[in-house]
């Protein structure tokens, strides 16, 4: 399955999970019905008429008398109200977390590591973290440490753009390049394959669901205050007190069965993501060893942070015990999950030290060097969502080939600035000029010193490295501040308007920047192509001539990819420039495109580009933010490696 069928596949399980949530939901509301008509019932019985009381004796059963205590109108009022504390309780969860994955790495108590740090167990999750986000063409998350001495990790997040990997001290000391190389790709797999989403709103569902719960004991608690109090037990304390303990089980039991169905989608998440980390790294000792070691680890994978249940589906491992055992477990069992990545394994677990740092295994390394050479090349459309050992290679390969100094220089939120303007600067004088007075003015001075330090040396670089330096400062830009992420984004617009126009490249890189620092929110029903059409017939007329100087060759490549698209009766704008917006407002429309669209419209621009059998640096650029866009990792362009 690829990565289309899989983002559809999570939009389907999301609304499968609603539907039995709703179910678990209208049961609450069957069962609140019938307890509130007992007790209604019992307080008429208390305070009625002998006529009442007699009437109740002759009932065949409490729930037949009951039922007679019913309405249509006491019905309706309980079911508005387990709705709107289910649905309340649900939103509150949700705004809680609506700052993506930061907000569940601060719940867990993370703290945000250090881009700069100088530990060296910090310092090589980093690297790995960088290199799986090149290699996989998503954007560089933040990295949060937990302290806590178990071996877990969790990806957290809505989407790829405000995703955070959070992760062990267990974890980065215990483990070894190749398995944190094994875990790190399990988590963005969960990235990928669109989990992240769906599990954030578990999040809020269950935590709906258990405010039923916490009402009930608080009315359990004010009606024994009401005892304490007064002089005399009254039938309303009474009732008050039962109401609550009714509540209270009603709402633990909801929460008991939404925890089953979420373990139970979770266990299979899980599978997945094994796999695809194996497919990632060609290396199954990676993460095979990794959950070897928490086999054979005092602590395991158990956390002991407080809000460590609440996010049970999200980790590596299994975070926190069950009462129930499998059934409620998050997780499969280790030796299944090692059985199925390494079916040569003797059932043994290694016995692990804590608190001594793993050392390196180049002979492993070695061994994903080789697979990853001997991997069959695949196209690089059909590697969006879905990397291979060879992107890991290509990832470390930049990395290498980037100069020291820049490498550092992104880590910085200060020099980081200085290389997105660098980035930006003319070669033409008179330009460069009007841009570098209006940085003198405008930019923070610190800002503008590095610049005149590092502007020479990334004018040198080479253009198939532009891209892959600005992903590594996208972590630093995130920890601006609003104010500072303000005057740095007003400042790359008038570096890129400054000789009165907008080139590809210039766009690409500020909507790479946007995309990967601001959050959105699209609106409006999902799309199609077909419907989109004017917004397509820009994106390829760009695409045509940023790649083809001749009219007629560009005539030729938009006639290829309309076709690839299915797209009939469309020709080629005339004209040479593009506004700005009108490349936002079209790449917004097609941002609803529907998942299994989306491969439609890359197909097209790729065919665009492949038509005389070249792949220009400004069209790879142009076909990555685009992507990058539409929320469609597109990992590095191997060597000889095609686009479709």
């Amino acid at each position: 399955m690829d990565f289309f069928q899989q983002q559809d596949q999570a939009r389907r399980n999301t609304i499968w999970l609603v539907v039995l949530l709703a179910l678990a939901i209208a049961s609450l509301i069957a069962i609140t019905t019938l307890l509130a008509a007992v007790l209604v019932y019992y307080f008429q019985f208390q305070t009625g008429t002998h006529h009442q009381v007699a009437a109740f004796e002759q009932s065949s059963s409490i729930f037949t008398a009951a039922a007679s205590a019913l309405s249509w109108q006491l019905l309706g009022y309980i079911t508005l109200a387990v709705g709107a504390v289910v649905a309340l309780g649900s939103l509150y969860k949700l705004v809680q977390l609506g700052r993506g994955g930061r907000a569940v790495a601060e719940a867990m108590g993370g703290r945000l590591l250090n881009i700069n740090t100088r530990d060296a167990s910090e310092r090589r999750i980093l690297n790995v973290v960088e290199e799986m986000a090149i290699a996989s063409g998503t954007p560089v998350p933040p990295v949060y440490l937990i302290e806590d001495d178990s071996i877990n990790a969790f990806a957290a997040g809505y989407q790829s753009r405000d995703a955070v990997i959070g992760i062990t001290r267990g974890c980065i000391q215990l483990l070894n390049r190749d398995e944190l190389q094994g875990v790190i790709a399990h988590e963005f797999s969960h990235v990928l394959h669109g989990d992240m989403r769906l599990n954030i709103r578990l999040v809020g569902l269950l935590h709906g669901i258990l405010v039923i719960g916490l009402i009930g004991y608080f009315l359990m608690r004010s009606a024994g205050y009401g005892r304490l109090s007064s002089s005399r037990r009254s039938n309303n304390t009474a009732g008050l007190f039962f109401l609550g303990l009714a509540l209270m089980i009603i709402g633990y039991a909801g929460t008991f069965f939404g925890n089953i169905i979420k373990a139970a989608v979770s266990r299979q998440r899980e599978f997945l993501a094994d796999a695809s980390a194996v497919q990632f790294t060609r290396n199954p000792l990676g993460i095979g060893g990794a959950l070897k070691k928490i086999g054979g680890y005092s602590y395991g994978s158990l956390l002991s942070v407080p809000a460590a249940a609440e996010f049970s589906h999200m980790y590596f491992g299994q975070g926190v015990k069950t009462a129930l055992g499998s059934m409620m477990a998050t997780h499969p069992p280790l030796q299944q999950r090692i059985a199925r990545i390494d079916p040569n394994w003797d059932g043994q677990f290694p016995a692990v030290a804590a608190a001594q740092p793993a050392p390196e295994q180049p002979q492993a390394a070695s061994a994903f060097a080789a697979g990853a050479a001997a991997a069959a090349p695949v196209s690089a459309l059909a590697s969006i969502g879905n990397p291979g050992p060879a992107h890991m290679v290509a990832a470390q390969k930049i990395l290498t080939e980037l100069p020291a100094a820049l490498t550092q220089a992104a880590h910085d939120p200060f020099s980081a600035r200085a290389l997105v303007y660098s980035l930006l600067l003319s070669p033409q004088a008179g330009v460069r000029q009007r841009q570098t007075q209006r940085l003198r003015d405008k930019a923070h001075p610190a800002v503008f010193r590095l610049l005149q330090t590092l502007a020479a040396q990334v004018a040198t670089l080479d253009d198939r490295l532009r891209l892959p330096l600005l992903e590594l400062t996208i972590p630093a830009l995130k920890v601006l501040s609003e104010p500072q992420y303000e005057v740095f984004k007003h400042n790359l617009v008038a570096l890129i308007r400054a000789d009165d126009s907008v080139d590809l490249f210039e766009w690409s890189l500020y909507r790479i920047v946007v995309n990967n620092t601001e959050s959105k929110q699209l609106s409006g029903a999902r799309t199609d192509l077909k419907a989109s059409v004017e917004e397509c017939r820009l994106l390829l007329s760009c695409m045509a001539k940023v790649g083809h100087e001749q009219p007629q060759r560009a005539q030729q490549a938009f006639n290829h990819g309309a076709a690839q698209m299915g797209l009939e009766n469309v020709t080629l704008l005339s004209g040479q420039s593009v506004k700005l917006q009108q490349l936002d407002r079209a790449l917004e429309q097609l941002a609803r495109l529907k998942p299994l669209q989306k491969p439609l419209l890359l197909k097209g621009l790729a065919g665009c580009i492949t038509h005389d059998g070249k792949v220009k640096a400004a069209e790879a650029e142009l076909f990555r933010a685009i992507a990058d866009s539409l929320d469609c990792p597109v990992p590095p362009l191997l060597p000889d490696q095609q686009l479709v």
